[in-house]
């Protein structure tokens, strides 16, 4: 089982990027799927998660109207388009099979996010 997140980088404040989450081994369709993130110094917060019942979605306080979850199980791929990024939403981005962290689920193994002038 692998879950690979793609589609970090560096961008500058107000930029966008959308990260990608892709399974194997594993069909998504039966799991909700997070975000998490994580900064330097900082502990592991979860950004978004999308349900796998009906879809519905939840966010972190900061990231509402900015950040953008979304999957599509014939692909076995979700992803998080993020736009009016700031500098604060640097960091090392997981998607995984929860979205609590309780490290109970899959865990890709991150893809960097800086933002940064």
């Amino acid at each position: 089982v692998q879950l690979q997140a793609s589609g970090g980088g560096l961008v500058q404040p107000g930029g966008s990027l959308r990260l990608s989450c892709a399974a194997s081994g594993i069909s998504l369709i039966y799991y909700r799927i997070g975000w998490f993130r994580q900064a330097p110094g900082k502990e592991r917060e979860g950004v978004s998660c999308i349900s796998s019942e009906d879809g519905s979605t939840s966010y972190l306080d900061s990231v509402k109207g900015r950040f953008t979850i979304s999957r599509d199980d014939a692909k076995n791929m979700a992803y998080l388009q993020m736009k009016s990024l700031r500098p604060e939403d640097t960091g090392v981005y997981y998607c995984a099979t929860e979205c609590v962290d309780y490290g109970l689920g899959y865990w890709g193994q991150g893809t960097q996010v800086t933002v940064s002038s």
